[in-house]
């Protein structure tokens, strides 16, 4: 049988019912936890698909036309039947059970989620954990993901996108490259220094680097005789060794600063940072597994920050 409703749509008529509901794109947005421009174009896309208008909208306020109240009253009524199939079909259980599928960065997933996983497991022990370690974006419909955390995601009107850490930048070295090279003591004297590059694999762009400067926002490109692809942990692992200094995250460089393998450099420009982002699909009848594992991280997260 042909499919005449995809996951897209389905979550534009979720999204109608809730801003119908809220009565407005703005609560809806704060609800469903995407922005109110991404409410808005779920909406219109459902009234193209429809032919119809299904709100009016003035600057204040949204209203449901007639054709709108008929939709949303035999929507919602679906939806409602949709969420009664699927508590029967779980059997009503309050144990989280099933696969849960997760596309982590390698880096993050190292040193934050996949430690964090055993102790998942041990509150959950019905779920099993599905881990894919990769830095390439996934289609959660087609390659079947709950979840992925993602550094700098693109916004996504099918996605609910949740902000876990503005995980903080440092520059580094080892004390045996800073006994043959003077540690740099202004970002001008980088341009001296043996920098460790990192390549996004998507794009082959070199990712600059991040800086305070007298409160002022600065991006330098550097430039070294080295280029990582891929997994960050592959810098680290050139600069505890002797080659050069190198930008990462302070969480994964922690552990290196406090037995001396790594020493920190130019700390007066510290303080950027990049957004790690929890993504899953824009479903707000998520299955169990996923919605317990979404609180676990939501409850981790106040420790990272």
């Amino acid at each position: 049988m042909k499919r005449q409703f995809d996951d897209i749509l389905l979550g534009s008529i979720e999204l109608f019912c809730l801003a119908a509901e809220c009565g407005s794109f703005t609560l809806a947005a704060q609800e469903a936890g995407i922005t109110p421009a991404a409410v808005s174009r779920s909406v219109s896309r459902l009234e193209e698909r429809l032919g119809v208008r299904l709100f009016t909208r003035t600057t204040r306020n949204i209203n449901l036309t007639e054709a709108g109240k008929n939709y949303f009253q035999q929507s919602n009524q679906a939806l409602l039947q949709l969420r009664e199939a699927e508590r029967d079909v779980m059997g009503k259980q309050n144990d989280p059970s099933g696969t849960l599928r997760i596309s982590l960065p390698t880096t993050y997933g190292h040193y934050r989620i996949l430690p964090l996983l055993p102790q998942f497991r041990a509150q959950y022990p019905k779920v099993k954990v599905d881990i894919h370690l990769s830095n390439r974006n996934v289609d959660f419909v087609s390659e079947g993901y709950d979840i992925a955390i993602r550094v700098r995601s693109q916004p996504d009107s099918t996605l609910i996108a949740r902000t876990l850490e503005d995980a903080r930048l440092v520059v580094v070295a080892s004390p045996a490259y800073l006994k043959n090279n003077h540690a740099p003591q202004t970002l001008e004297e980088l341009s001296d220094h043996e920098c460790i590059q990192f390549e996004l694999p998507s794009s082959g762009r070199k990712i600059s680097w991040l800086f305070y400067d007298e409160r002022k926002e600065r991006e330098i490109m550097t430039t070294g005789s080295y280029c990582c692809s891929d997994d960050v942990l592959g810098g680290l692992t050139l600069a505890v060794n002797g080659a050069g200094l190198f930008q990462t995250y302070a969480f994964v460089a922690e552990r290196y600063l406090s037995d001396g393998s790594l020493t920190e450099v130019l700390t007066q420009y510290r303080g950027r940072s990049r957004p790690y982002t929890l993504l899953y699909p824009l479903n707000r009848h998520l299955p169990l597994r996923v919605r317990v594992f979404i609180d676990f991280l939501m409850e981790h997260r106040q420790k990272w920050k």
